[in-house]
């Protein structure tokens, strides 16, 4: 890979001589500006504007324009005379814990390559150093003339540098947030819940860029005279969503459909609060009116017969069993004394 800055990494005394890489790379499609009518380029010219005239690239300078609209000019031997230690050194004044970085400052990514033989010795005892301590290290270097902030880590064998925005390029999340005061429920925490599990994890190597690829597919086709196929119509989406419940749980269906998994009833699901209420006892229903509310009374005047020809049925029996046992009492009486004349 060809290196875009030369340098070295200062370690407290220690100097690393080190190449600078791109550690990522763009595989956007790009296109051309073309005149409509006869296809052909658009192009940009350099034109000075005092003297009406194209101008080359050895002709162009740098100015910094002032609040007036007036030019000061800055020159490549100016910025080259500006006393900054990191013009051509990462220096590193800092290591922390990865988890303080807050990835909003993240920025571009490069590679550090030892850069020489005698490089390789220090360039690896830091490496080691950064994988023992678990931390990164922070350091500040100059590139395209200006100063930068960067994180280093290790990444498998090799020292990454991420470029970082400064704290004071970080904008507040104001009024970002929604306005309006949201209550969540736990059962619709529980199905989210339910929704992530089912997702899952995923494999990064495994995603790439579905839109670049049907940019490419059209290109080609274009390419041979062919009519670009037409898109399928795209599934409504947007605008409110009025049962947020419903749509969890179709989510959770959809996501374990796509991963052919069987659904499992009670697994990752929750009771709909609807089923939840106690549902009082149903009324009588009242169908055709005053007859129905009539047929109602009448048999509810023919259960309170029922039940009261029941109490009195009970008590009849309770009357006569107390009348038998009274008899059997009397004749006991009256045997008892024909027993001690006998005997």
């Amino acid at each position: 890979m060809r290196s875009i800055w030369n340098g070295a990494i200062s370690f407290g005394l220690v100097s690393i001589p080190i190449k600078l890489v791109n550690a990522t790379e763009s595989h956007s499609v790009s296109f051309r500006q073309i005149h409509l009518e006869d296809g052909g380029r658009i192009r940009y010219r350099k034109v000075c504007e005092l003297e009406e005239k194209e101008v080359t690239s050895a002709e162009i300078g740098k100015a910094y324009e002032e609040a007036d609209g007036s030019m000061i000019p800055i020159t490549d031997a100016d910025l080259a005379s500006l006393p900054i230690p990191t013009a051509k050194t990462i220096e590193i004044v800092a290591f922390v814990p990865g988890d303080r970085i807050d990835p909003l400052q993240m920025d571009a990514a490069y590679y550090l390559s030892a850069n020489g033989v005698p490089a390789a010795k220090p360039y690896t005892l830091l490496r080691e150093a950064l994988k023992r301590s678990q931390k990164v290290a922070i350091a500040k270097y100059a590139l395209r003339g200006r100063e930068r902030l960067g994180m280093l880590r290790v990444v498998d064998d090799v020292i990454a540098m991420h470029g970082l925005l400064w704290p004071d390029e970080i904008r507040a999340p104001e009024g970002v947030a929604p306005e309006t005061e949201v209550k969540i429920r736990d059962a619709e925490l529980d199905l989210a819940d339910a929704l992530m599990d089912t997702l899952g994890e995923v494999e990064m190597s495994s995603l790439h860029d579905d839109y670049r690829a049907a940019v490419e597919e059209l290109i080609a086709s274009k390419a041979e005279g062919k009519t670009p196929a037409e898109p399928a119509a795209a599934a409504a989406g947007g605008g409110k969503v009025i049962d947020l419940m419903a749509a969890l749980e179709s989510s959770v269906r959809a996501a374990r459909s796509a991963r052919g998994e069987e659904e499992k009833e009670k697994e990752a699901e929750v009771t709909p609060l609807s089923s939840r209420r106690k549902r009082a006892p149903a009324a009588p229903k009242q169908v055709g009116g005053k007859k129905s509310v009539s047929a109602a009374k009448k048999t509810a005047k023919k259960a309170t017969a029922t039940k009261s020809t029941a109490t009195k049925s009970t008590a009849k029996k309770s009357t006569a069993t107390k009348s038998t046992s009274a008899k059997k009492a009397a004749a006991a009486k009256k045997a008892a004394p024909k027993k001690r004349a006998s005997a």
